[in-house]
């Protein structure tokens, strides 16, 4: 058991003290809990579930049998070290994820069409090894509903410096304010971010809690936002989108 100031813990600094569970074994009995991860895209409601986390004893990085295991504790610049040591490829991407490769499978993270399932082979889960092809996935989702230990993935050869520099540049105009990453994912063939902005909503605050002048998409905490306030900008901008454009945006952040 451990006690986490979600305030200081987590990426939007926004939550209460709670005491979490540490996870150390694979067990069917810890999926009474909900995994917090390095919680870089939950915001902590005021009153939120049991939680826990995996312990150091899921952040590893393997090679084994051809293909890459890595730990679901494991933090994506480890996995972006390791593979610019180790010349490997796919995991650029890693650059501008932040978060524990657990979370990112479990929502299938990241930028245009470059995604954590493109080179998934297999996920472990207390019932065992999971192949991606039995878990329906799709943009920003999965349907996966268990706690995820461990993500396979194929092995590829040639780091690319290039792809690296793509991804920097994509996130260029991400706020430096504490925050979850993007708040909404995109519809299809649209932004959520323009529809943020065409709605009058970026910069738009509530107390403390605002969408960036720099990216509309992203939920920042100006000093000491709340929860309350960050949850009232969520449906002030739901709201006002499903108004004007008849589109009901759906969260990428999850709220606990």
């Amino acid at each position: 058991m451990k006690t986490i100031d979600f305030s200081k813990y987590s990426s939007i600094k926004i939550g209460g003290i709670h005491k979490i569970e540490i996870i150390d074994d694979i067990d069917i009995s810890n999926e009474k809990y909900t995994i917090i991860g390095g919680a870089n895209n939950i915001l902590i409601s005021n009153n939120p579930p049991t939680m826990a986390k995996l312990s150091k004893a899921f952040d590893y990085i393997k090679i084994k049998d051809g293909f890459l295991h890595i730990g679901a504790a494991t933090p994506s610049g480890k996995v972006l070290s390791f593979a610019k040591k180790n010349d490997l490829s796919n995991f650029e991407i890693m650059q501008k994820l932040p978060g524990t490769i657990g979370g990112m499978t479990k929502m299938n993270a990241g930028l245009k069409e470059y995604e954590i399932f493109n080179n998934l082979v297999a996920i472990k889960t207390a019932k065992g090894y999971v192949e991606k092809k039995d878990i329906n996935y799709s943009y920003r989702h999965t349907n996966i509903s268990s706690i995820v230990y461990e993500a396979v993935f194929e092995i590829g050869r040639g780091f690319n410096d290039e792809l690296l520099n793509y991804f920097k540049k994509l996130r260029i105009n991400q706020p430096k304010n504490p925050s979850a990453g993007s708040c909404f994912k995109n519809p299809k063939e649209d932004f959520a971010g323009r529809l943020l902005q065409e709605c009058g909503l970026k910069g738009y605050r509530v107390n403390h809690a605002a969408f960036s002048q720099q990216h509309s998409n992203f939920l920042i905490n100006l000093k000491n936002a709340t929860f309350d306030d960050a949850n009232k900008l969520i449906h002030i901008a739901k709201k006002r989108v499903y108004e004007k454009f008849g589109i009901e945006l759906e969260l990428e952040i999850a709220i606990l």
